[in-house]
């Protein structure tokens, strides 16, 4: 597949997409990494040469957002976050990935459209440990299954109405710890078998300048057009899982 210019043609965009999200901007587009990369290799081995990938672009992203987080909003997060990720590795070879692709789906679905119908968000925006665990475990789960982290993040910290350089810098530090408890776990089944991890180093010294893009437009745009950017992409997004895991279905 090094030679494979298809390979290139999906990875390097899905690559600079994801990049551009983990930067900060519109978080929940980075959804669309795997199924881009899906169009020419299996999903479970998109995935795995994402995964490398993903680590190198938290540790930018907190680097660049260093001291800007919600300490608080970690701590609750992220106990939860890291029992979804046994949780995912425990039910790797019976949980059906279309069933979790239409619950997030439609959950995110729901949650984006909230901002658009001008409906109160069910959460407060106080920090409270039980959605938090909640909503936490859920986008560990996510997260290792499909590397579909974001929307479940982003239910919780959205109605925080954070700055947008500490929501950056938050979901960094968060989905910096998921990912690296996550590669133990891939490497025990297996997934960074043949050239996988090969393919992850060639496309590496992508990923920090996605990062970096992302960051500059995050650190010019203001709060409200900020979330409205992440509510629309997580619509979009919400939309693209519910169809994928309904055509998914057996």
């Amino acid at each position: 597949m090094l030679s494979d210019l298809s390979f290139y043609a999906v990875s390097v965009p899905a690559v600079l997409l994801y990049g551009i999200a983990k930067g900060g901007f519109g978080g929940a587009i980075a959804i669309l990494a795997v199924p881009l990369m899906s169009l020419v290799m299996a999903p479970t081995r998109a995935a795995a040469i994402l995964l490398p990938i993903l680590v190198l672009m938290d540790f930018v992203v907190v680097y660049s957002y260093r001291g800007n987080f919600d300490q608080r909003a970690l701590k609750l997060l992220l106990p939860g976050a890291l029992l979804g990720v046994v949780a995912g590795w425990l039910f790797a070879d019976i949980m059906d990935e279309a069933v979790t692709r239409v619950l997030v789906g439609t959950v995110a679905i729901v949650f984006g459209l909230q901002f658009f119908l001008s409906l109160r968000s069910a959460q407060s925006s106080a920090h409270s440990a039980v959605p938090a665990t909640f909503f936490g475990a859920v986008a560990g789960f996510t997260s290792f299954s499909i590397h579909a982290g974001g929307p479940p993040f982003a239910m919780y910290l959205m109605p925080k109405r954070l700055p947008p350089v500490v929501y950056a810098g938050t979901a960094g530090v968060f989905f910096l710890v998921v990912n690296l408890a996550k590669l133990p776990a891939y490497y025990a089944l297996d997934l960074f078998a043949g050239e996988n991890l090969l393919l992850a180093l060639v496309l590496m010294p992508i990923a920090p300048l996605g990062v970096l893009f992302g960051r500059f437009l995050v650190r010019r745009s203001p709060a409200d057009s900020y979330y409205r950017i992440i509510s629309v992409f997580l619509v979009i997004v919400g939309g693209k899982l519910l169809f994928d895991g309904i055509t998914g279905l057996p």
